[in-house]
């Protein structure tokens, strides 16, 4: 089965500092690859490069089987972006802001269908947010805006979800209900789910594959093989341990 993004030999470089050194990564249909390493590892930029925000120094990256360049099916592809910041006086409503990813599809300067706001709706139900399509989306916790980027990444309908960080700054109550949203997206709802994350703990118990990215990727498998002392000691350093807790 064609992979839904793979990466061959990529390298990236920022002016004189490295940041991707011989990638080679495939994503395929179901995953739910957890990307993890050290901060400066390169997990973002490895992730503009699978949106084609970013274009290699070296390598290839084809999505859905088309090399990059030529691949325009944008909307097969959902990206969550690290926590942005709203303004708490943004008038736009949850509904507005989910309603651009439409807009950008060629849609800026006419009201949307009653297809579309279907759509809308439907993708909010999904991210549990339905109840606050009227509400201002800067008046919201972060927790709760976090859940309208997923919806706004929806309603697209992706065939893979992309979500860099997107816990960050949400309470451990507010996690626990994003990563059960995130389950019921992947084995549910068949979304191929490519998450980058910090929170070890996390990652081996949600995903079903994990990336190890330091620059290089040291390690591609299943998250018991990589979430162990010696695993962890290459990517993080010698001083780097598994501790586990009841909770």
């Amino acid at each position: 089965m064609t992979p839904l993004v793979e990466l061959r030999g990529v390298c990236f470089t920022y002016e004189t500092v490295p940041a991707l050194e011989d990638i080679t990564l495939a994503v395929e249909r179901g995953d739910f690859l957890g990307m993890i390493g050290p901060n400066g590892g390169g997990k973002t930029t490895l992730l503009k490069v699978m949106l084609g925000l970013l274009a290699p120094d070296r390598g290839e990256v084809r999505l859905f089987g088309e090399p990059i360049e030529r691949f325009d099916a944008w909307h097969r592809l959902g990206y969550v972006p690290q926590k942005v910041v709203f303004d708490p006086t943004l008038p736009a409503t949850v509904e507005e802001v989910v309603i651009t990813a439409l807009a950008a599809r060629g849609r800026l300067f006419r009201r949307p269908s009653p297809a579309e706001r279907e759509r809308v709706g439907e993708a909010l139900a999904l991210a549990g947010m339905e109840r606050h399509s009227a509400a201002r989306i800067g008046r919201l916790s972060v927790g709760q805006q976090q859940r309208v980027l997923i919806a706004r990444a929806l309603v697209t309908a992706p065939e893979i979800l992309v979500l860099d960080e997107p816990t960050g700054g949400v309470d451990p109550d507010a996690q626990a209900n994003f990563y059960a949203l995130l389950h019921t997206l992947n084995r549910e709802r068949g979304v191929t789910l490519v998450l980058v994350s910090h929170e070890l703990a996390v990652v081996a118990r949600a995903v079903t594959k994990v990336a190890c990215l330091n620059r290089r990727l040291v390690f591609h498998g299943g998250p018991a093989e990589a979430l162990t002392d010696a695993g962890l000691a290459t990517l993080y350093g010698p001083s780097a341990r598994v501790v586990s807790h009841l909770h």
